[in-house]
């Protein structure tokens, strides 16, 4: 019987090693048809052909120190924007820090002018005779554009500059209460401040071209301290003014737009970008206007008169815009004063 065991034992080993060599020596026959398994082979570089800082750097759309790469073309895998770091910067640590002391610069310019110079005085006096200067629909555009511009003025400097100035001494909810209040007005005065812009153009341009008799005014510095400068209907001054008035407005503008629309710009950059230009134009010409009011007011005696009565002294029209007297009058300027 041990025997008989032993024989079954050999006999199952020996027909295990044939099946085992018979599995390993299988060969497809000649007509198989090798089926597709739906595995694809990997990359040669298993880590991919980009490093890690490249997929970040195309995934928030470009290097955040690169100029180039903030403004240019944006990658199609791109996800964020790093230009908003950019803005942040500008507009915290930039213009809400410095654009309040521009007009109190201006101010305070003016301010010590004043002192040491005083008002510039008709020289000869008042003769009592008038020229006409400024029509009834000029003086009306006049004062509906600085009504306009003043209103938005207060508006937007309380915007930009509420959270430094308001809510440090009123506390964050009362800056919250003007701020909204203040953008409210400023949204709905903006389109006025526009409507008045092409009124001004349409008024003013006439006489506003620049000459070659400016080169002279801006020589003597307009006579302000002292000497006489010819000028014709309006002087460098006034032109660049006016120009200014005309150039950045339509900035401030068109800037003012997008933000009130946003859906009107499909890039967020654009919008980053309309409000550092409004914010920068606005107090560029909020520190003008308040020299030009200035000129207009208190600096100059006879020449408030010319907005308000549309008239103007003679010998005022004389002594500040010489050449335009002669055209108008028919007379010398510099002829004996009775």
């Amino acid at each position: 019987m041990n025997n008989l065991l032993r024989m079954v034992a050999v006999l199952l080993v020996l027909l295990m090693g044939v099946s085992a060599s018979q599995a390993q020596s299988v060969r497809p026959p000649g007509n198989a048809v090798n089926l597709d398994d739906g595995i694809e082979p990997g990359p040669p570089n298993t880590l991919g052909n980009l490093s890690d800082s490249e997929i970040w750097r195309n995934y928030r759309g470009g290097d955040p120190n690169d100029p180039a790469q903030i403004f240019g073309p944006k990658p199609a895998e791109t996800y964020m924007t790093t230009s908003g770091q950019l803005w942040r910067l500008l507009r915290v640590e930039y213009i809400r820090k410095y654009a309040g002391w521009f007009p109190v610069g201006v101010i305070g310019i003016l301010l010590l002018f004043h002192l040491i110079k005083g008002k510039m005085r008709i020289k000869a006096g008042r003769t009592g005779k008038t020229i006409p200067r400024f029509t009834l629909t000029q003086r009306v555009a006049h004062w509906y554009m600085a009504a306009v511009f003043i209103l938005l003025a207060i508006s937007g400097l309380l915007i930009l500059l509420g959270r430094v100035v308001i809510a440090p001494y009123l506390g964050k909810e009362a800056n919250s209460i003007i701020t909204s209040a203040a953008m409210q007005g400023h949204n709905l005065f903006g389109p006025l401040f526009l409507l008045g812009l092409v009124w001004m153009f349409v008024k003013f341009v006439r006489g506003n071209f620049f000459q070659w008799v400016d080169l002279k005014w801006i020589f003597k510095l307009g006579g302000f301290f002292g000497g006489h400068v010819s000028s014709s209907q309006y002087n460098f001054g006034e032109k660049t003014w006016f120009w200014m008035v005309i150039l950045i407005g339509l900035v401030i503008s068109a800037s003012g737009i997008a933000l009130l629309f946003p859906w009107l710009l499909d890039d967020l950059r654009l919008l980053q970008a309309s409000t550092i230009l409004h914010g920068v134009g606005a107090v560029v010409l909020i520190s003008v206007a308040i020299g030009h009011i200035y000129v207009g007011t208190i600096g100059m005696e006879g020449s408030i008169d010319s907005m308000l009565k549309g008239e103007v002294d003679e010998n005022w029209a004389r002594e500040h815009h010489d050449l335009w007297y002669e055209e108008v009058t028919g007379k010398s300027a510099s002829e004996e004063r009775s």
